[in-house]
């Protein structure tokens, strides 16, 4: 009886010291951030689709960089085609060419530090972002950097939803293939991609050579109007609810983790009530435990009030978008989840160019064509199981 009233205690002072830690950690987070707007712009802006091509352009556009390479990633992995990215970016810095490399530190945990001292001793520069730090561990533990960032000679940009490890280039069999979107920027909209990249170079450095202006070369008008914006646990909330308000006819919303804030919910099922279509497409094979079983709460009510739910079947559905009446398209590094809403470091781009968004809407065609419906029989199955899951993932969804 003694031992179960210490472990008793022991587990209540944990739990104490998780919540206060968590509060004061976010309040310390909050103070002083001011959301951030970058202007419009026009640039010339393509969409991916599969890692095999979206790589191939990225890594020959790396090989031909003449003055710098600066890359966010929130994965990399240890796996061949992670060393096949580190050794690229060696040789580029071997060349000459400045190579900054910026990882998450939970992220790309997977990365051997001998993979980063030969980048370095090869004249590379290399940081971890959102290292753990007191005196609030466990909340420093889950605000992650999940950007995608990457410039080349301050002139391409890149961002979206890959990163670098075998399963995005489709040599995972439980994941492949793996459909996903990033975009490829030219233009002056890379200007944006490159400040971002070096603020979180610089807060996780300290290196003060954000403003060099060797970092933005002019830069030329492109064809398709948009505008970047990042958050950093906070604002994508206030965006989406923007965004969202402005729907007169239709929302489609690609996401692998469909868990949502309860007042972009109550958002949703209000555009339900002013007839208002609402398609959601998520993945019917999961890569994380509990995130499928957390959304089934609010799938069910969705369904009920008009909705209408995909499960990507073929392989694993990693997309983050969000279409709105074939005018505003938002593609990103932000899930529809509360982590990217309150945890997370996003960046997304929200394109308001009919060219761009009539090819996002082919390869919408093409997702559902992969898809089945989820229906109210299949969520109320006597299932036990899954009943547990979704009780657990309830109670953790926001760290999911």
């Amino acid at each position: 009886m003694k031992v179960i009233f210490i472990i008793a205690g022991i587990a209540a002072i944990l739990s104490i010291w998780l919540i206060m830690d968590y509060k004061l950690g976010r309040k310390k987070h909050l103070a002083g951030l001011k959301e951030k707007d970058y202007p419009l712009r026009k640039s010339n802006i393509q969409l991916f689709s599969n890692g095999n091509p979206l790589f191939s352009d990225m890594f020959a556009e790396i090989r031909s960089a003449k003055q710098h390479i600066h890359i966010l990633f929130y994965i990399v992995k240890n796996d061949q085609f992670s060393k096949d990215f580190f050794s690229l970016l060696k040789q580029k810095a071997k060349e000459g060419v400045e190579v900054k490399l910026l990882l998450d530190w939970v992220g790309s945990n997977k990365v051997k530090r001998s993979m980063v001292k030969d980048l370095i001793a090869n004249g590379a520069h290399f940081s971890f972002c959102q290292v753990p730090r007191p005196p609030f561990l466990f909340y420093s533990f889950q605000e992650r950097n999940h950007r995608k960032i990457t410039v080349i000679d301050g002139k391409i940009g890149y961002l979206g939803g890959f990163n670098i490890g075998k399963e995005y280039i489709d040599q995972d069999p439980k994941l492949s293939p793996w459909r996903d979107y990033h975009l490829k920027i030219l233009g002056e909209g890379v200007r944006d991609l490159q400040e971002e990249f070096l603020l979180d170079w610089q807060q996780a450095t300290d290196s003060k050579e954000m403003h060099h202006e060797k970092y933005y070369p002019p830069l030329f008008q492109g064809d398709s109007e948009h505008q970047l914006k990042p958050t950093e646990g906070v604002f994508l909330e206030e965006i989406y609810s923007e965004i969202l308000g402005r729907a007169k006819r239709a929302v489609v919303i690609g996401t692998p983790y469909f868990i949502p804030s309860d007042r972009i919910f109550e958002l949703l099922r209000s555009l339900l009530r002013k007839k208002i279509q609402i398609t959601v497409i998520v993945p019917f094979h999961s890569d994380h435990p509990l995130v499928k079983e957390a959304s089934f709460k609010y799938f069910r009510i969705l369904i009920q009030e008009g909705a209408k739910i995909y499960q990507y079947q073929k392989g694993f559905y990693h997309a983050k978008f969000i279409l709105i009446d074939d005018e505003i398209l938002d593609i990103g590094t932000a899930n529809f989840d509360k982590r990217s809403f309150f945890l997370n470091h996003e960046m997304n781009c929200y394109i308001y160019d009919k060219k761009c968004i009539k090819q996002m809407r082919k390869e919408l065609e093409q997702d559902l064509e992969n898809c089945l419906p989820l229906t109210l029989q299949d969520l109320n199955k006597p299932n036990p199981w899954r009943d547990l899951k979704e009780r657990v993932a309830a109670l953790v969804s926001t760290f999911l």
